[in-house]
This record gives structure tokens, sequence and C-alpha cells, in this order.
């Protein structure tokens, strides 16, 4: 069956080669990826600038704005970006692959300076609502139509309902953005799951972030109706096995689709493109197309209310 192009995709970092997280990002390169992107099936996504310091962040935003407005496919392809930190839990597994130099609270004026970096084209901000005091970013975010998604968090169940009144309306990467060891009951991810009924939650589907049991398990939990599958892709997602760098990263991608850190601690993003994800939602999870493409295409719009 041949794919649809009609994926729709809220977290990529970057896509065949090319890092949405460099300095030297160029209109053709963002025209590149988005060329292979729509070939393998993807419709729209949200580029996904993800923690450093604020101005390094704040360039590369800006960098993206520039790119979609020199390339009519670069502008139609992203629709817009995610920012994913830097207000985010400090401690090690929580933290993931964003870098400990650059985390930091939230604050009103870091994120004013982020979105004014990118334009008006912040359409999601994942942030740890425990990091964020008052969650005066939260509101201020919710305010202004922007999607606020808790992530690289460990909120206590009346952190995550306080946030949830302030306008957070998602959780990133369920399962993922956590450590290794957790308590067996009372940890992140079911709260979040307890409050499924009031969060959109996304979940990468590449059988190795979370294992195939385990996350039909959750979209047991969550229901199709309130659950998203992202890729959260990285620079070499769609072009195989081999050596790449990401962020601040030296990485080798195996046949399995996966970066790992160097010393095997985490996972930084994955290289399994959406077509493969759905495929494996499928073959898998045993879901229908039609339940595939909710998962895939009709779901993350509405997140974002495209």
């Amino acid at each position: 069956m041949a794919t649809p192009t009609t994926f729709f995709d809220l977290q990529v970092n970057g896509y065949a080669g090319v890092d949405f997280n460099c300095d030297d990002l160029t209109p053709e390169r963002a025209h590149e990826a988005c060329a292979k992107l729509e070939a393998d099936g993807v419709g729209g996504i949200l580029a996904t600038i993800i923690t450093e310091n604020l101005e390094t962040m704040a360039r590369r935003l800006r960098r993206i704005a520039q790119c979609r407005e020199r390339d009519a496919l670069v502008r139609r392809i992203i629709a817009g970006i995610h920012i994913e930190g830097p207000f985010l839990n400090e401690k090690d597994g929580f933290r993931g692959a964003h870098p400990l130099d650059a985390v930091r609270p939230a604050s009103a004026d870091d994120m004013r300076r982020l979105l004014d970096a990118a334009q008006g084209l912040t359409r999601i901000v994942t942030l740890a609502p425990e990091r964020d005091p008052a969650l005066k970013v939260t509101r201020m975010l919710a305010e202004r139509g922007i999607t606020v998604s808790a992530g690289h968090c460990d909120p206590s169940l009346d952190e995550l309902r306080a946030a949830l009144d302030a306008g957070l309306t998602m959780f990133t990467h369920l399962g993922n953005g956590c450590p290794m060891l957790l308590d067996r009951h009372d940890n992140i991810i079911q709260r979040a799951l307890s409050l499924s009924d009031h969060l959109t939650i996304s979940f990468i589907a590449d059988g190795v972030h979370v294992p195939w049991f385990a996350l039909a398990n959750y979209l047991r939990v969550a229901g199709l109706g309130r659950s998203v599958i992202v890729s959260d892709a990285i620079a070499p997602a769609g072009l195989g096995p081999g050596r790449h760098r990401f962020a601040r990263w030296d990485l080798e991608i195996g046949e399995d689709r996966v970066a790992r850190a160097p010393d095997g601690s985490h996972l930084i993003g994955s290289a399994c493109p959406m077509r493969l994800a759905a495929q494996n939602l499928r073959q898998h999870l045993g879901l229908t197309e039609s339940e595939v493409r909710r998962l895939t295409v009709l779901n993350p719009r509405s997140a974002i209310k495209r």
C-alpha cells in the first residue's frame, strides 16, 4: 500500500542529514530535508529546537523562520515550531539529552525572547511544570494560543493538576525523558496517565523508546482519541544506519534506527521515520488504517488546532 502524503509530525529535530539544531542551516538544506520528508509521506511538521543557551536557541529559531520565508516547500512542510526546553527538570534521567548547563527555571522574559525569535511560528512549548514558578509561563503561553506540553519533568500529581488548570493540554513523548529507575507506582508515567482525560499524550513508536506491549497499554489507557505519534526525528532519520552528529552528540545509528548516548545511559531522539512508525503500529499493535491515520494525521493537527 502506498504511503499517503499526510503524516503530520509534531516533533522533528532534523531529517535526511539536515539538523534543524545547527547554526548554519540554509534554505537549501532545509529544502532538502523537507523534500525527503514529503517523499516519505509527511505533509507537515513542527521543526523542533531543543535546549541550548538562550542566544543559541534564539538564533536557531530565527534561522527556521528565515528558511520558511525564502522557500515555498519549506514553508509548506514546516507548519510551525516546537520549542522543547530549556525550562526542563535538571536531574539526570529526566533531562535526557538536554545539556545540564543550559536547562533553567522558566522565566516569562526568557520565554518572550524565544517567542520573538520564532516570529509567531511557535505552536508547542515543552516544559517541566515544576520548573515554572507560579505557572506564569504556562499561563502566558496558553493565553497566546500556544500548546503547552509537559515533558522531561517530574511534577507531583498536585503540580500536574495545577498546570492543567493554568493551561497545560499535552504531554511530550510519555515513557521517555525519565530515569530508568522509578518508584513502582508513584511516577510521572502513572501520574500523566491518571490525567489522560485532560491531556493529549504523544508517544514514539519505534519499539525501543517504548516497548510494544507498554505502548499498547498506554494507548489503551490514554485512548486513541487523545494520543499522538511523533517521530522525535533527528538528522539521521530517513538515511538508515551510520555515523552522524546531532546537536552536541556524535552518534552511531544501528539497524534499529535508534540513537543512543555514547555511554548507553539514555536515548537521543529517533531515526525512525513516520512511515516506519505507521507500519509498526499496524504490524506490532494490530491497529487499523483508520486508527493509524487518527494517531499520525488527525490527532496531531487537532493538538495544535491545524
